[in-house]
């Protein structure tokens, strides 16, 4: 659900300056989020692969 994403990932929170200088991809700060793999494992056993 929406906003269990939003919760999960903390995407409130006001880290867009960062991203608009060098972007986003393949960063490993604490504040992007979108780029943890912690929960890859149990997302792939809930989905079935």
């Amino acid at each position: 659900r929406p906003k269990g994403i939003v919760k999960m990932l903390d995407l409130l929170r006001p880290i867009y300056e960062k991203t608009a200088a060098y972007g986003h991809f393949g960063r490993d700060e604490p504040e992007f989020g979108w780029e943890r793999t912690d929960r890859a494992a149990a997302l792939r056993d809930k989905a079935g692969l």
